[in-house]
């Protein structure tokens, strides 16, 4: 699903990337890291409460956190890479 360059970006690469998060093939929310350092989960107006209220640590791997995210919901969650 995400190359091993994507997996670097999230793991401190020092390069922008954003992320579009979706389920059931509706964009839901994203997930942005700024510089390698800040990363921040933004949802869209109807994503899933338990997707919305997942606080948990986004210091991991992007495959991990769509795991996480995914058993949270109950359903299968994708993470894909924007270009920036």
């Amino acid at each position: 699903m995400l190359s091993f360059a994507t997996r670097l970006l999230f793991a401190g690469f020092p390069e922008p990337a954003l992320w579009t998060i979706s389920v059931r093939g509706q964009v839901v929310g994203s997930l942005i890291c700024e510089a390698g350092e800040q990363r921040r989960l933004a949802w869209f107006e109807g994503a899933d409460r338990s997707l919305v209220n997942y606080a948990g640590p986004l210091d991991g791997d992007v495959d991990d956190l769509a795991r996480l995210l995914g058993r949270r919901l109950g359903a299968p969650v994708e993470l894909d890479q924007l270009p920036v």
